[in-house]
């Protein structure tokens, strides 16, 4: 994929999945913050981060990764592109798979300041995710941001033409 200098809203993320019988199993992180504390359903996401302009697509999604599970995608890792969605607010994401593994418990994120409470010129330092873990297919589709359900579909789809 070329460049994003002339797109606005756009971030690249990675799609991290192990093998276990009798599937699979997709890593998704959970956004840190006060917004997301009482979250669960619907909140939790494929790693991922803002694309700025002139920076290539799948090198952001694997920085992106790292920042957020503190696991670094190799340069040699095997990539499967599974394309882009829009989610509702009109952010563009654009995905890749990798195989792999991690363990939950030694995750952890990069944080960022935000005002809390709102209007209150108090500021808190939270993690940009606060959690991760693994999920079945079945899973994941509730768990996760309802616009980015489609990438579970394609993963499964180019698994399945891959492992033929």
């Amino acid at each position: 994929m070329a460049d994003t200098s002339s797109r606005a809203r756009v971030s690249a993320g990675i799609l991290l999945f192990r093998r276990r019988s009798p599937g699979i199993e997709v890593l998704l992180g959970h956004p840190g913050g006060p917004y997301f504390k009482d979250k669960d359903a619907g909140a939790w996401s494929i790693p991922k981060g803002q694309v700025e302009p002139g920076e290539q697509l799948l090198d952001v999604a694997k920085r992106e990764f790292g920042e957020e599970t503190g696991h670094v995608v190799g340069s040699s890792a095997r990539t499967i592109e599974l394309g882009s969605i829009i989610q509702r607010g009109g952010k563009t994401v654009h995905a890749w798979a990798v195989e792999g593994d991690l363990d939950p418990a030694e995750a952890w994120s990069n944080t960022f300041s935000m005002e809390w409470p709102p209007r209150s010129g108090l500021f808190i330092e939270v993690p940009e995710v606060d959690r991760v873990a693994w999920f079945d297919p079945d899973a994941a589709r509730v768990a996760m941001n309802q616009a980015q359900v489609p990438l579970i579909d394609l993963l499964l789809e180019a698994l399945s033409t891959t492992d033929e």
